[in-house]
């Protein structure tokens, strides 16, 4: 049976330098439940080093948590890639990693990269510099995202920084995408209208959640029969009844 499912695709967490220190896997399981969002993908800055201990945070909750990363490219865009699982998240790491420009984290600078386990302590502090960019270009990171069996979605294509449309000037008429991310400061029919090309791709919203209180302020429903990536391809080509009921502002 079809159902609508909310889902926030775009979920950042204290191993994001720019994320909040608050954004801890039992935190975030705890507001999503409180928010009634159904399912989420952990996406930080090119590591997926907490997607687990969020996964296991979330275990009998009824919260799905995907295993995701946003990469930025090396044309400076930003690029999820969300997956059914954390080991095919982990393949995409080791790739992103061998690729990461060089550089260590300046903490005091971007902020403190932490990897915490599912009961919110901290295991590890990563030195990467997480936050600059990687010499994967786009059509090589979309190509390794759907090698792995992911979903590949530019970031926020309405903002005037690390956005498709930012860097590139538009989108380009092969681009091999799933669907585009819409922020929460756009409407999505308005962005079908003012950015050309946008309307040929399945549009989603997510938070793009730094803090806590930005978790779920705007989501993707879905009508599907379960929260898994199967079912959100099915959702994004209108297969067997499955297809994006609505894509915006959070009712919660």
């Amino acid at each position: 049976m079809l159902r609508g499912i909310r889902a926030d695709l775009h979920i950042h967490t204290c191993l994001s330098p720019c994320g909040e220190l608050e954004m801890t896997p039992q935190s975030i399981v705890r507001v999503c439940q409180e928010k009634k969002v159904d399912m989420i993908a952990v996406c930080d800055h090119n590591s997926a080093e907490n997607v687990k201990s969020v996964q296991k945070a979330a275990e009998g909750t009824g919260l799905k948590v995907l295993a995701g990363m946003e990469i930025t490219t090396a044309e400076e865009v930003h690029l999820l890639a969300i997956f059914g699982n954390e080991a095919q998240v982990t393949r995409l790491q080791t790739i992103v990693y061998e690729h990461l420009l060089p550089g260590e984290n300046d903490e005091d600078l971007f902020g403190v990269q932490v990897v915490a386990n599912e009961q919110d302590e901290v295991e590890a502090i990563v030195t990467k510099l997480l936050i600059g960019g990687t010499t994967l270009s786009l059509e090589e990171a979309v190509e390794k995202i759907h090698e792995i069996g992911g979903l590949a979605v530019p970031s926020h294509i309405d903002r005037e920084s690390f956005s498709l449309v930012a860097q590139l000037g538009m989108i380009p008429e092969d681009l091999p995408v799933d669907a585009l991310e819409v922020s929460a400061l756009a409407d999505v029919e308005d962005v079908k209208h003012q950015i050309p090309g946008a309307d040929r791709f399945p549009l989603i919203t997510s938070s793009d959640a730094h803090r806590l209180d930005e978790i779920g302020r705007v989501t993707t429903t879905f009508n599907m029969a379960d929260t898994t990536l199967e079912e959100i391809k099915k959702a994004l080509k209108r297969i067997d009844g499955r297809s994006i009921l609505h894509a915006g502002e959070s009712p919660c």
